[in-house]
Formats: structure tokens, C-alpha cells, sequence
């Protein structure tokens, strides 16, 4: 009988962190889930990774992957289609943008994210521009963890020790609050990049609108997006949206491009897609790239074994009729700026809190060095790791992330309940959150104050 926790010597399962002792979760209602031994802990954080945005045991999910199933359960969506398949890319090009008519289908946002360079590079060459394939990105960024999306972080630790195996891409630095507030130091990098590789090498500008785990909630300002427009119309390249995250609601809009001041060529979607109760992404491609192959080859790449299966499609389809029939969309929009402000209220006063940002139901709290207020926490202090410690601890799931060795980010907090959290649990989420903090911001006060007597006496910290 599996315990509250289990850790690596009593798991057949490989995880992430062997050192680690990982709650056994064995059922889930709503915003809640409930490990082994019977303990319940309100879900911040979606099912850990943003996917569970309908919370979880929805019955009419449920059922509709049910009935599917009884019908057809698979074909392969290279040689057949299905009517799932085709209903749920009519209903996507019905809630995107207008202009994005056409869909593929992938099993996830990796997958996604890794299909959307594809289809930037074959653009191209279908248009008879075969030298382009370099993409340039944020440095501070996630997009997956194959090959081809590892490829597109310029975080060294993520990227160790598969460098060998990934594409030599270019990346540009965060237009944060501490290093470019205004957007403009982004865009000289750009150039820059633009200059050493040549303009007419590059495939694609790739990046999150919103972030999500790399920078929790970041998003640059609109010069930044505006003068990203003038470089794409100027030079050719194409502006690919991962919205695996903020894809379908998260933001309260369908896709968080309906909300940025750049309108993308290519998006990717996914977790918010299956909602947690299917694994299913997609890209959709404004109507221009489709007709390079209309036009040209009228083949594309090859697929997944999965890509398009009936059942997940079923998924995706209740989960659209879900988001219109709840008006969740429109919830998220209306009570996503008073959340922020709900959050940032109960963190005040706590000097290790620099600001509490985001759009909707995806929050980032961003610490600070309490001594200062402004510089990265020493990462000796593991504060990110406390943070999720002791949220756990007071019967609260949350996901928070450490510094990284490029200097772009330190310790941060993600915070994206599901789509469905009543007021009333978003005020517990809340509660138990600002207590996480305040008991994390006293443990390391110690700490500190014994880092600024060394430093004052000279020694090495």
C-alpha cells in the first residue's frame, strides 16, 4: 500500500529529482486532490503543470472520451481522418485570430513547439529560401525538453549535457524590470543577431507571449512587440507563438495572442487543450504559410502516432463546449486583475516580494534579496524549493522555479489555479500562500544576517 510521500528507493519510477520525496496522488475533485494517506491539498498549480485547467473528476469529460471510444477508438491521421479530428480544427479556427484557418495535430506542447519550427523551416523552402533555419529567442525560456526545443533556451543548465545533439540557435535577453524595462535593449540585441547570421538565415523569432515556468507571468513591453513587427516585415522571418500555457482560456482569452501587440504567424497549443484528461496539442498557421504548400509542394511532415486520434479530439471538443457553456473565458478576463491584486495585498509587507504580475489566472510572484530589495537571492539559500516545501506543507500545491546561471532570473513562483476556482477557494489559495511566504521570508532571515556579518568582516560567503 503506497504511503502520503514516496521517495526514490521505494519507487520503480525514474523521477525528476532522486533526492526527493514525492506525494502519492490518488484521486482529485475539483481545485482539490488527495494523496494516499488521505490528506488534501488545494491545487494552485492545475495538476503541477498548468494542464489540469478544468480542474479535476469532470464526469462530462469523462464521458465524452467514453463514447468516442466506443465508436472508434484510433486511426492514424496520416493516411485517415476522423470526424472528432475535423470538428475539433473547425472549432480552433473558429476561436483563433481571424486568419488562422488550418491545424495539426501533436500528443503534446513539446511536440507542438517542435512541429511549429518544422513548419517555419518547410515555409521557407517551399518558397524557395532554403538557407533560413537559425530561430532566435528569449535566452530565459522553456519550450520543451526534445532535442529540437531544448535547442531553443539559452539556459546552460537545462541544456547540459545534450549540447551536443542540439542546433547552434541564437537567443536575445529578457526585456525584464532589473535589465530593460523598456524593450529597447532586446531589440538592439535582435539586431545584432540579425547582423552576425545574416537577415535572410532566419527562419523564425520563437517565444512565449506570456511566460510561464522560465519567467512566471513575464511579458515584454509592446515596444518590444511593436518593433519585433517592423523587423519581421522588414527581414521575412516568421513570429512563432508557444502558447502551450496560455492557450485556450488561461489569460481569458482563447489564445493569448488575441491580447499582444504582434500578431504571430504560427501557434502552438496544448495543456489547456485536453484540460488534463487527454494528451493533445496543436498548432494552427495563419492562412498565408498554408497556401507555400498549397502553392508548392502540397505534402507536409510526417506525424506521431497519435496526432489527431479520436479520443483526444473528443476531449478537446467538450473542453471548447466547456469554456463557452461556463463563460470561463470571460471569468478569468473579469476576476484575473482582482486576483492579482488579492495576491500582491496579502504578500505586502514581506520584504523578500518584489511584485506579483501576470494576466489572468497565470500569476508570478518574483522574490528579491530582503537586504537590498532589488538583487537575486543567493542561490545557496534554496528559496524556490522552500517556498513549494512548506506550501505543501500547509496542504497547497505550487510550483516555483530557482536561479538561473545566466543572471536573468532568481527565485519565483508560479501561480495558476484551475479555470474553475470558486472565489472562495482562490481566497484559501491566497491565504495559504501568504503564509508559505511569510514563514519561508522568517526561516531564511538567520541566514542573511549571518551572510552580511561575513561580508562586513571581509570573509568569503
Amino acid at each position: 500500500m503506497a504511503e502520503g510521500l514516496v521517495g526514490s528507493d521505494a519507487t520503480r519510477v525514474f523521477p525528476l529529482e532522486l533526492d526527493r520525496r514525492y506525494p502519492v496522488v490518488v484521486r482529485g475533485d475539483g481545485v482539490w486532490v488527495e494523496d494516499s494517506t488521505g490528506r488534501r491539498y488545494l491545487d494552485a498549480m492545475s495538476g503541477g503543470s498548468m494542464a489540469a485547467t478544468l480542474g479535476h473528476g469532470r464526469r462530462d469529460i469523462i464521458v465524452a472520451a467514453r463514447d468516442q471510444a466506443r465508436r472508434l477508438s484510433y486511426v492514424h491521421g496520416e493516411r485517415l481522418t476522423n470526424p472528432a479530428r475535423e470538428r475539433l480544427a473547425a472549432e480552433l479556427a473558429e476561436v483563433a485570430p481571424e486568419g488562422f484557418g488550418r491545424v495539426s495535430f501533436t500528443t503534446g506542447g513539446a511536440e507542438a513547439n517542435e512541429l511549429a519550427l518544422q513548419l517555419a523551416r518547410s515555409y521557407h523552402v517551399e518558397r524557395g529560401e532554403p538557407r533560413r533555419w537559425q530561430v532566435v529567442s528569449p535566452a530565459q525560456a522553456y519550450h520543451g525538453p526534445t532535442m529540437a526545443t531544448l535547442s531553443l533556451t539559452g539556459r546552460p543548465g537545462l541544456q547540459r549535457p545534450f549540447g551536443p545533439y542540439l542546433s547552434a540557435h541564437a537567443h536575445i535577453p529578457p526585456s525584464t524590470w532589473r535589465f530593460d524595462p523598456s524593450g529597447e535593449a532586446a531589440l538592439a540585441a535582435l539586431d545584432q543577431v540579425l547582423d552576425e547570421v545574416g537577415p535572410d538565415a532566419v527562419s523564425a523569432y520563437f517565444c512565449e507571449p506570456i511566460s510561464a515556468a522560465a519567467l512566471p507571468a513575464y511579458s515584454p513591453p509592446a515596444r518590444f512587440w511593436e518593433g519585433l513587427a517592423r523587423r519581421r516585415e522588414r527581414h521575412g522571418f516568421l513570429v512563432c507563438f508557444d502558447e502551450v500555457v496560455t492557450g485556450m482560456g488561461r489569460v481569458g482569452h482563447w489564445l493569448a495572442a488575441e491580447d499582444i501587440p504582434i500578431r504571430p504567424d504560427i501557434i502552438a497549443i496544448a495543456k489547456g487543450l485536453g484540460a488534463g484528461y487527454a494528451a493533445i496539442g496543436a498548432v494552427l498557421c495563419r492562412d498565408d504559410v498554408y497556401q507555400a504548400f498549397a502553392r508548392g509542394s502540397r505534402r507536409f511532415t510526417l506525424g506521431h502516432t497519435w496526432d489527431g486520434a479520436p479520443v483526444s479530439c473528443a476531449v478537446g471538443l467538450r473542453v471548447i463546449d466547456v469554456l463557452r457553456e461556463e463563460g470561463l473565458i470571460d471569468r478569468v478576463r473579469e476576476r484575473g486583475p482582482a486576483l492579482r491584486d488579492e495576491l500582491a495585498a496579502a504578500l505586502s509587507g514581506i520584504p523578500l516580494v518584489h511584485e506579483v504580475r501576470g494576466r489572468g489566472f497565470l500569476l508570478g510572484v518574483e522574490y528579491v534579496d530582503p537586504r537590498d530589495g532589488t538583487s537575486l537571492l543567493p542561490p545557496g539559500l534554496g528559496v524556490a524549493g522552500r517556498i513549494d516545501r512548506r506550501a505543501l506543507e500547509l496542504g497547497l500545491i505550487t510550483l516555483s522555479t530557482m536561479p538561473t546561471r545566466d543572471g536573468f532570473a532568481g527565485d519565483q513562483t508560479l501561480f495558476a489555479p484551475p479555470l474553475t476556482t470558486s472565489d472562495a477557494e482562490l481566497g484559501q489559495m491566497v491565504e495559504r500562500f501568504a503564509e508559505t511566504v511569510r514563514r519561508v521570508a522568517r526561516s531564511i532571515e538567520p541566514e542573511l544576517e549571518r551572510r552580511s556579518a561575513a561580508a562586513h568582516r571581509g570573509e568569503d560567503q
